[in-house]
C-alpha cells in the first residue's frame, strides 16, 4: 500500500522548496560558492537586533522633537512681545536722556572710585581679620593637641616604668586609677 501525503505535508513541502529555492538564489544560483556580489552584500547587511542602537535612534528623535518645541515657543513669544513702531520711538526717546546723564556720570565718577576704593579697602580689612581669627584658632586647637600629646607621653612612661628584676612599678598605676576614680566623682 502507498501512503499518499496528506495535503497539510505538501503545502509544508512547497514552503520547504521555495525557502530552499530562495537560498540557492541567494548564495549565488547553485553554481558551487558565492559570488563575489553576493558575498559582500550578504558581510554588509547587518539583521541583528541591537538594542543600544534602538535606544539611542529613540533618544535622538526624542530630543529632536523637544528642541523643535522649544523653537516654535520662542518664535511664538517673540512675535508676541515685538514692539510696536509707537514704543520703539519712546524706546529711542529714552536712549537720547540716558546719553545726556552718562556726562552727568563722567562729573560723579571720581566720586564713584573713591567710594569704590574705600568699599575695597573695607572688604580686604574684614577678610584679613577673618583670616588672623582663623590662624589664631588653628594655633590655640595645635598648642592643646601638643599639650595632650605631652601629658600623655608622661603618663605612658610612668605607666612602662619597671623596676631592677623586670616588675611593674605600681605606685602609678594606682595613683592613675586613683586619679580615675577621682575624676568620674566629680
Amino acid at each position: 500500500m502507498k501512503k499518499f501525503a496528506e495535503p497539510k505535508d505538501e503545502a509544508k513541502w512547497s514552503k520547504d522548496k521555495k525557502k530552499k529555492k530562495k537560498n540557492v538564489q541567494r548564495l549565488g544560483g547553485g553554481r558551487g560558492g558565492l559570488s563575489l556580489e553576493a558575498f559582500a552584500n550578504a558581510k554588509t547587511k547587518s539583521n541583528t537586533y541591537n538594542p543600544a542602537i534602538i535606544k539611542k535612534q529613540r533618544e535622538f528623535y526624542k530630543n529632536a522633537k523637544c528642541v523643535s518645541k522649544y523653537k516654535k515657543i520662542v518664535k511664538q513669544q517673540g512675535e508676541q512681545l515685538e514692539p510696536s513702531d509707537g514704543a520703539r520711538q519712546h524706546e529711542d526717546e529714552e536712549e537720547i536722556g540716558k546719553a545726556d546723564k552718562v556726562d552727568k556720570k563722567n562729573k560723579n565718577q571720581k566720586n564713584n572710585a573713591r567710594s569704590l576704593r574705600e568699599l575695597y579697602e573695607r572688604k580686604r580689612e574684614e577678610e584679613e581679620n577673618a583670616r588672623m581669627e582663623r590662624d589664631a584658632i588653628i594655633l590655640a586647637k595645635k598648642e592643646e593637641r601638643q599639650k595632650a600629646e605631652s601629658r600623655r607621653k608622661a603618663l605612658r612612661e610612668k605607666m612602662l616604668k619597671k623596676t631592677r628584676s623586670g616588675q611593674p612599678v605600681m605606685k602609678y598605676r594606682i595613683e592613675h586609677i586613683l586619679e580615675t576614680l577621682q575624676g568620674s566623682k566629680s
